[in-house]
């Protein structure tokens, strides 16, 4: 037992020290802006000692409140299966509320076991009235998801304003010791280190992740200890502002002027939601320690020194962080500070490629290339589109706003707003998903709501400067989701409504009526049951096809993770004569897919196991024409069926091993041809060449083994992948707004994304494309 607590409390101080690096670098940049964004606009003629501190005073429980309270002692404990974030909040509604939009939920989705956690489990419990009009209303349920990908698109901007706010911030400081420092040239140099910054984001972090924590480690500490400078030197009264009731006197002695001040006060949580949305990589007691233990202390005393520094020293109010610095600390600090800028910056950025994957995988963002390598850390992955795109609206930012206070707006808006949506979504989680009543939901909501209610109402006069940017960025990327979300929703229904009966399939009798020729054809679709309509558009223009059918649908679950043993789902469509398999492959929506050699052995191996299962009469098929799908990796002899093995090469080159491991029943032409593809493909010079072999067993009945046989050859012949190709269009007698979405903003985004085949990773001499028509 103690031996255990050993363990448990080195693994938790070992992810505290991991956090400062990941969690904190935006927080703990914070103080370079916060006083100067505060006293921009008129406040700056309230040259009084009550006003500073009464500043401080709202910086302080404003930081308390809503970083401490709300996100550090109750929003960690919100997970959805230790992940945190909107999506996570989502997720559980869609769970235990049935709030979800994706069209091809099964019950089987229900029996993982990272869909009920242990807090969760509650069944039972009689739901809300509340709970049940939302779940009978579809509006209800469109206007939820409306309102995540909101939120979601202000965490987008978040991703390209933090960037260059914190490094624009931090440059900032070569102007207090060169006053005739041109204002382009901050500009140009601060523009240098973002370009260099994303440009080298395709590298990933892996190789210098390890610097971040000391930077951050140590750029809190300092900036502790030049507060605690700044208070004995200047101000040691500064610790009387601690007292709410300086900011009563700061808003009678300021006004209208003070509230407007709000939104610059509100900085001081900006990337507290980083500490919630990361919560994945690390667990609620290491962020708990890290936080209380050295952030918030840090933090706290570097503001209250400021705050002591500007009640003796107003006029350096707009360089009041590096004027309040010591003359023989200045440059260390300031390149510190660049540091700390640019591990906050990176931070944010891999949040926003990691939420824009969320997006992705519930079918609410257009196709885009998603990279991870397997020596990146868990989780980390690589958006070349998103990157760019970041990139340039962090450069236009830069360079449009000439006044580093309207940036602060912008960046305070949109931090502010995703807070907004964050609480909202727990009030739901609250009542939801955790039962509890609903006057305790109102509560959390009239009380954080109420608070930064009124910090949004200050922000809101700062729109016309600065604030307009990422309201407009926002609803803009709100509606390129929503429109992708609705036309790829429409697609799906024209599917099943169009799917082909298994009563016609089987009128075609085992060899479908066609030509049954070596090798394994996988029809992609979104369908969870029924043969699609493209494989029968496919059949009617090529009457041939391969000897083994397996129909693939992959799709997301709302939970984060899907453990790999329940991954797959196999059943058989039709008589076993047909050799036609269905396989359901279910992701989390954070999970990272592997490549396309992974997926084919898996699947192999997979539905090997499922024709054991079948013969030893597992109660896997149900009897009907459509077999019911069965789990089978959670077999103990799953991965014992078959031997995978890896040829030796025989010294001839990649096209002599190639073309030594196709089937004999294809002509010297053919083979020559693949090879050749081959050879040409750069793709397939990675590939993996895996063979099977049957395990030396005895089987009862011989038709296993010879399916079995039918199953390895048919894989040694190759592998084709069967997409649709869709052209999608609205219906003559649709309504005008209809017609515009599907032909002019999804037929847009559809031809401006990633193909099927790129984002799958297919190689173009494995890939048959299908052409249908779809009339929405």
């Amino acid at each position: 037992m103690q031996v255990d607590r050993r363990y448990q409390c080195k693994e938790v101080l070992l992810l505290a020290y991991q956090s400062f690096g990941v969690l904190f670098g935006d927080l703990s940049i914070s103080p370079l802006y916060v006083y100067k964004s505060t006293f921009s606009g008129k406040l700056s003629n309230y040259q009084t000692e009550d006003v500073i501190f009464g500043a401080f005073s709202l910086i302080f429980w404003t930081f308390t409140l809503l970083s401490l309270f709300k996100h550090v002692i109750i929003l960690l404990n919100t997970d959805d299966n230790g992940e945190g974030g909107i999506f996570a909040l989502y997720s559980l509604l869609c769970r235990h509320a049935k709030f979800s939009l994706l069209p091809n939920h099964q019950a089987a989705d229900e029996e993982l076991s990272t869909y009920h956690g242990p807090r969760y489990s509650s069944r039972n419990l009689q739901s809300s009235s509340v709970k049940k009009v939302a779940e009978r209303h579809k509006k209800l349920k469109t206007a939820l998801l409306l309102l995540v990908l909101f939120g979601t698109s202000l965490v987008v901007c978040v991703g390209f304003l933090t960037p260059a706010m914190s490094i624009r911030s931090s440059i900032e400081g070569l102007k207090v010791r060169s006053n005739n420092l041109h204002y382009g040239v901050v500009v140009v140099i601060a523009c240098i280190l973002l370009v260099g910054l994303f440009v080298l984001q395709h590298r990933g972090t892996y190789r210098v992740a390890f610097m971040f924590a000391p930077i951050v480690i140590f750029w809190s500490v300092c900036i502790a200890a030049i507060g605690l400078y700044n208070i004995i030197k200047w101000n040691p009264r500064i610790y009387e502002a601690l007292s709410p009731y300086y900011i009563y006197k700061f808003f009678r002695d300021t006004g209208r002027d003070g509230w407007i001040s709000l939104g610059g006060v509100l900085l001081c949580i900006t990337g507290t939601e980083a500490l919630f949305a990361d919560l994945g990589q690390y667990t609620a007691a290491s962020i708990r320690l890290s936080f209380c233990g050295i952030i918030y202390p840090c933090l706290v005393l570097q503001y209250m020194g400021q705050a002591a520094f500007l009640s003796k020293n107003f006029a350096a109010v707009s360089t009041s962080f590096y004027a309040s610095i010591p003359d023989s600390l200045f440059w260390p600090v300031l390149l510190l500070a660049t540091l700390a800028a640019m591990v906050a910056s990176q931070s944010v950025i891999s949040a926003t490629f990691s939420i824009v994957k969320q997006c992705y995988a519930i079918g609410c963002f257009p196709r885009v290339k998603i990279v991870h390598k397997s020596k990146w850390f868990r989780g980390q992955i690589y958006i070349p589109e998103i990157n760019w795109v970041l990139l340039i609206l962090s450069l236009a930012v830069m360079i449009g706003f000439r006044d580093i206070n309207h940036l602060g707006n912008a960046y305070g808006l949109a931090c502010m707003s995703a807070t907004f949506v964050t609480t909202w979504l727990t009030a739901l989680v609250i009542n939801f998903v955790w039962h509890q009543s609903l006057l305790l939901a109102l509560l959390f909501v009239i009380f954080f709501g109420l608070v930064e209610i009124i910090f949004l109402s200050s922000s809101c006069v700062k729109i016309p400067k600065g604030g307009w940017v990422p309201l407009m960025l926002s609803v803009i990327f709100m509606l390129i989701m929503y429109v992708w979300h609705y036309g790829a929703r429409k697609k799906y229904l024209y599917d099943l409504h169009n799917k082909v009966s298994m009563r016609w399939i089987l009128t075609l009798g085992p060899s479908l009526g066609i030509v049954r020729v070596p090798g394994i054809g996988l029809i992609f679709t979104e369908l969870v049951s029924g043969v699609p309509a493209s494989f029968t558009h496919f059949l009617t223009n090529l009457p041939a096809f391969y000897q083994v059918v397996v129909f693939v649908c992959e799709k997301t679950v709302p939970v984060p993770y899907v453990p790999q043993k329940e991954r797959y789902l196999i059943g058989r469509i039709g008589p076993k004569s047909f050799r036609m398999y269905r396989c359901i492959a279910r992701n989390g929506y954070k999970d990272v897919q592997k490549n396309e050699d992974d997926f084919e052995n898996e699947l192999v191996m997979s539905i090997a196991e499922f024709i054991q299962l079948e013969a030893e009469g597992c109660g896997t098929v149900d009897g009907s024409l459509d077999g019911r799908l069965a789990v089978v990796r959670t077999s103990e002899k799953f991965g014992k069926r078959l031997e995978m093995s890896e040829p030796e090469s025989n010294g001839e080159g990649s096209s002599s091993t190639s073309t030594a491991l196709l089937n004999s029943s294809k002509s010297h032409t053919l083979q020559y041809l693949q090879s050749t593809y081959e050879l040409e493909s750069p793709r397939f010079s990675l590939r993996r060449r895996i063979r099977f072999k049957l395990q030396d067993m005895k089987y009862k009945d011989p038709n296993v083994k010879e399916e079995l046989l039918e199953l390895v050859e048919a894989k040694h012949s190759g592998v084709a992948y069967v997409l649709g190709h869709s052209h999608i269009k609205a219906k003559w007698n649709a309504p005008f707004l209809k017609r515009f979405v599907i032909h002019v903003a999804y037929s847009f985004l559809r031809k401006n994304c990633r193909a099927p085949a790129v984002v799958l990773n297919i190689p173009h001499t494995c890939l048959i494309e299908v052409g249908m028509n779809y009339y929405l």
